[in-house]
């Protein structure tokens, strides 16, 4: 798979940094203009002076906290969209409650990329089982499929037999979806007798694709790609593969992007190499964010990768500068901890370990008991399920069992098996 998307993937490293940072002085004047939040954000800049990572190094990093905040003292957006991209258009809440707008034009989160480094092209079904639910993950892949030319069937999450029955009836060639979901979809289809073979293709996110699993998959006659995206930015980097369709090292940064790699807390950018958070500044005139803090850990790879695409690349998702954790496609944070232990007087203190179970993620709440108090773990176990969208066990835990070190979230996922 060494065709291109188009002409800007095999630029000259150097003629892309001259294309994003020659923008993004126009692009700063435009976006503080139409965007008031932006402009008080940033405060009393040079747009004009913006032309090189030095300068934009001197910006602020905006991470989820302020972004929250703004949105919560001007809502929905923070004062950070363009009043334009609102008519006729979508939003979208994430976990936090967070909003984000949807784009302008076609493929507005630049998804299209991604799937055609995947091996999908024109003409392609694809069974799209992201969430249509209030957040834009599907909306996501949904939006640069048909951009693609592919026809989708949205079929979302859950329901596992009605999506088998509708896959074999429909035979798709292509998945997008979580990287666990597919195996569960592929599982339901052996135990229900129905032929699912006309899948060979998947671009997955929202979760990480463990080796043993890719390997599985191939072995099942699927070959699966990942792409790391934000429902705020959209596609921020994603896997190319080699002629046979094997990935390749890394994960390639998409155009139209300027991507920091920095040191958590701050807005220093490190020495390449080195792990640090993964800041973005999307020239995206419908949600301008600049130096965007992901929350999320990566580091940069030396060189180009052996698909002819020069962009710049990542090692991956690498966990957390936070202790935000992504748990089937979606995020839990500390605060909805503390949140149920707010509701629940008997509870001391609490913290949530994330793990695998099998093929799949899943959680426990480790509680400490309030002095003479017994906890009904049912009863918190419903109101884990119901602030963090997600069901988990909940157990009794001694005061000394929970380590003193501050965390909250635990994440005992192994990423490299």
């Amino acid at each position: 798979m060494t065709e291109y998307f188009d002409h800007l993937e095999t630029r000259d490293p150097l003629q892309r940094e001259s294309d994003l940072f020659s923008a993004l002085p126009d692009f700063l004047t435009t976006a503080c203009r139409k965007a008031e939040g932006l402009r008080g954000w940033l405060g009393d800049i040079n747009t004009a002076a913006v032309k090189d990572r030095k300068a934009l190094a001197e910006l602020p990093v905006l991470r989820k906290p302020e972004l929250m905040k703004m949105q919560a003292d001007k809502p929905p957006f923070g004062g950070l969209a363009d009043p334009d991209a609102l008519r006729g258009n979508h939003v979208f809440m994430s976990p936090g409650p967070v909003w984000e707008p949807q784009g302008f034009g076609a493929d507005p989160w630049q998804s299209a990329r991604g799937l055609y480094a995947a091996g999908i092209r024109a003409g392609d079904i694809i069974h799209n089982a992201f969430s249509y639910h209030m957040t834009p993950g599907a909306f996501i892949l949904d939006e640069g499929a048909r951009a693609l030319g592919c026809l989708v069937f949205p079929a979302g999450v859950g329901n596992t037999e009605a999506q088998v029955e509708a896959a074999a009836a429909l035979k798709p060639t292509a998945f997008t979806g979580t990287p666990d979901y597919l195996k569960i979809v592929l599982d339901k289809a052996d135990e229900m007798g129905l032929d699912l073979s006309s899948i060979n293709r998947a671009l997955v996110s929202g979760g990480a694709l463990f080796p043993s699993m890719r390997d599985e998959y191939a072995a099942r006659g699927v070959k699966v790609l990942q792409a790391y995206a934000t429902a705020d930015i959209g596609i921020i980097s994603y896997e190319s593969a080699d002629a046979d369709g094997n990935p390749l090292p890394g994960m390639i940064l998409n155009e139209n992007l300027i991507v920091e790699i920095v040191r958590p807390g701050t807005g220093d950018p490190v020495a390449d190499g080195e792990v640090g958070e993964i800041v973005v500044t999307s020239l995206n005139p419908a949600y301008p964010l600049v130096r965007f803090g992901t929350g999320d850990m990566t580091a940069l790879l030396e060189g180009q990768s052996d698909c002819g695409r020069t962009g710049m690349r990542i090692k991956g998702w690498m966990g957390r500068a936070d202790q935000r954790t992504k748990v089937k496609g979606m995020f839990v944070d500390p605060k909805q901890i503390a949140a149920i232990v707010d509701r629940h007087n008997e509870v001391a203190k609490a913290r949530l370990v994330v793990f695998r179970d099998g093929d799949q993620d899943a959680m426990t709440l480790h509680i400490v008991a309030s002095s003479g108090a017994q906890p009904d773990t049912a009863a918190i176990a419903s109101t884990l399920a119901e602030i963090t969208k997600l069901k988990g066990k909940v157990i009794m835990a001694s005061a000394d069992s929970l380590p003193n070190d501050g965390k909250v979230i635990c994440d005992e996922r192994d990423y490299d098996s």
